[in-house]
C-alpha cells in the first residue's frame, strides 16, 4: 500500500477503506488503489459540511420574477425555423443523448436507452431516436454526429447493443461513445460507503456532469474538428424529442445564446419539474425537491404559477460554451441526494438497508445557465415534445409513454385529414406508431400519407407502408 495515500486517507477519516487491505488478492487490491486515487478528498470535507449545516436546500430569496420566453404560439418561430434549418444544412449541429442510466426502476435488465417502446413495432428508445437522426440526416443532406453519454454501468453494454445492430444503419464513425464521472458516496457517518472490500460506492456524477466529460474524452476536440458549432441535448427517456430542433436550434442561434432550453407549464405545482426563474435577474433553474410547499404554489398577478415554466431536460449548447465552462475543471455545484444501498457491515459483510442509508451527490446541467450572457427559454406543448418513460408503472410509465406517442401521431393523422376514431374520454381507440423514417414530423406525414388510408385497428406506419 502506498503510505502516502494511505496517510492522506486516515487524517480525513476515511481510513476505513482499508480495513481489509491484507484479505484482498493483488486485483483487488490495484482495483481500490485505482479507485482512490479518484477520490477528491477535500472536496467531500466540503461536502460533508454542507450537509451537516443543512447547506444544500435553500430557499429562495430576493427579486424573483419568471424569465422571459418564447411562447408556443409566438409568429416569431417561423423565421427562426429557417435559420436553424441552414445551421443543420451546413453541418453545425451534433447531437447528444444522456443515456446513463440503467433500466432498474423500469424492471428492465439493461440500459435504459434498450428498453422497448414502441407501441407496435416493441422498437427500443435507441432505435426511435436512431431513426430520427437517419430521417434528418436524409432531409438537410449532411451528417450529423450522435455523441451517447454512458455511465460506467452501461457503457460496455451500450457498445455492444450498437454493434449488434449494426448502428441502426448510422455510420459507425459518427456514433461516438463517452462516459460520464464517477462520484464517492457517504454514509449516515459521513464515512465513505463500501459495496466490497475492493469497493468504494461509486454512482454517476449527474447530468452535469455532461459538460466535464465531453472535454475530457476528448468529444469536444472531435465536435471542433468536425466543425460543429451547437449541441442538440437531450435524454433518452424521451422518445417523441426532435433530435434537432430547427426551431428552437434558430432562436437560440439567431439570440446568440450560449445555452437555451425549451420548457413546458407544469400540470400542478407539486410536478417533479425543476422550474426556470430569474433570481436577482440571473437564470437559474430551481430543482422541484428543493421548493416548498409555499414556494411551489406562488403565483404572480396574471393567475400563473411563479415557479411553473418547467425544465424537460432538452437544451441547446454553444461547443465554444462548453469550453469556457470546463476550463479548469467543472464549475458547476454539487446538489445532494439521499439514497438506499446496500453496503458493509463493520464485519465485512453487505447489508441491505431499511431505508436511506447514503448520500449521493450529483450536479445538473441547467446550472451552466447562470454563466450565460444570453439564453433563450422556448415554451413547447407537453403532448409534442415531453413523454418520457421512468417508472415500471403509473406517472411516466411505458403505458403512459405509449399513450402520448399515439395521441401525439393521432393528431398527425387528423391534421393530415385522417379520421381517428376515439372513445369517450377522447383516446384513440387503437395504438398507432409512426417511424421518423416515414414522417419526421406532421408536414411530412401530410405529404406523405397513404391514399384511402382508413384507421379501424392497430397503426405502424413505417417506410415499407408508403
Amino acid at each position: 500500500m502506498q503510505s502516502d495515500l494511505a496517510e492522506a486517507f486516515r487524517r480525513a477519516g476515511q481510513g476505513h477503506v482499508l480495513r481489509w487491505w491484507d484479505d484482498l488478492d493483488e486485483g483487488g487490491r490495484a482495483r481500490l488503489l485505482e479507485q482512490l486515487r479518484q477520490v477528491d478528498l477535500r472536496q467531500l470535507e466540503e461536502l460533508a459540511a454542507r450537509i451537516r449545516s443543512d447547506g444544500f436546500r435553500q430557499s429562495v430569496t430576493g427579486r424573483v420574477e419568471r424569465p422571459p420566453y418564447v411562447a408556443a404560439a409566438d409568429p416569431a418561430r417561423a423565421d427562426a425555423r429557417a435559420a436553424g434549418e441552414a445551421l443543420i444544412r451546413a453541418g453545425k449541429v451534433a447531437a447528444l443523448v444522456v443515456a446513463g442510466g440503467q433500466g432498474t426502476r423500469l424492471g428492465f435488465p439493461g440500459p435504459k436507452g434498450a428498453f422497448p417502446i414502441g407501441a407496435i413495432s416493441g422498437k427500443t428508445l435507441f432505435h426511435i431516436h436512431a431513426e430520427r437522426l437517419l430521417a434528418c440526416r436524409r432531409r438537410y443532406g449532411v451528417p450529423m454526429p450522435w455523441y451517447i453519454m454512458t455511465s460506467d454501468a452501461t457503457d460496455g453494454p451500450t457498445r455492444d447493443y450498437f454493434r449488434q445492430v449494426k448502428y441502426f444503419g448510422l455510420p459507425k464513425e459518427d456514433v461516438l461513445f463517452f462516459k460520464q464521472g464517477m462520484m464517492p458516496a457517504l454514509d449516515r457517518r459521513f464515512k465513505l460507503a463500501l459495496t466490497g472490500k475492493d469497493q468504494i460506492l461509486l454512482s454517476p456524477n449527474g447530468h452535469g456532469g455532461t459538460l466535464p466529460a465531453l472535454a475530457q474524452s476528448g468529444m469536444l476536440d472531435d465536435m471542433e474538428r468536425r466543425g460543429v458549432e451547437e449541441i442538440s441535448y437531450f435524454q433518452v427517456d424521451n422518445p417523441v424529442v426532435p433530435a434537432a430542433d430547427p426551431v428552437f436550434l434558430g432562436c437560440h442561434h439567431r439570440a446568440g445564446a450560449q445555452m437555451s432550453s425549451k420548457a413546458l407549464w407544469k400540470r400542478e405545482p407539486e410536478e417533479p419539474l425543476g422550474a426556470f426563474i430569474l433570481a436577482e435577474g440571473r437564470l437559474v433553474v430551481k430543482e422541484y425537491s428543493d421548493l416548498t410547499p409555499e414556494e411551489m404554489n406562488r403565483r404572480t398577478p396574471d393567475g400563473k404559477l411563479l415557479f411553473g415554466l418547467g425544465s424537460i431536460a432538452i437544451h441547446a449548447l454553444r461547443v465554444d460554451f462548453v469550453r469556457e465552462e470546463t476550463a479548469g475543471g467543472c464549475k458547476l455545484p454539487f446538489h445532494l441526494a439521499e439514497k438506499s444501498a446496500a453496503c458493509l457491515d463493520e464485519q465485512g459483510q453487505l447489508v441491505a438497508p431499511q431505508g436511506k442509508n447514503v448520500y449521493k451527490f450529483e450536479t445538473f446541467i441547467f446550472d451552466a445557465l447562470a454563466d450565460t450572457r444570453s439564453s433563450v427559454i422556448l415554451e413547447v406543448r407537453r403532448e409534442e415534445e415531453f413523454a418520457p418513460v421512468k417508472n415500471a408503472d403509473g406517472k411516466d410509465s411505458p403505458a403512459t409513454c405509449r399513450c402520448g406517442m399515439t395521441l401525439l401521431y393521432a393528431a398527425w393523422l387528423e391534421a393530415a385529414g385522417v379520421r381517428v376514431p376515439r372513445d369517450e374520454k377522447g383516446q384513440p381507440l387503437h395504438p398507432i406508431e409512426i417511424s421518423p423514417l416515414y414522417a419526421l414530423d406532421a408536414e411530412e406525414l401530410l405529404a406523405r400519407k397513404p391514399r384511402k388510408l382508413k384507421l379501424d385497428g392497430p397503426l405502424y406506419l413505417c417506410p415499407e407502408a408508403r
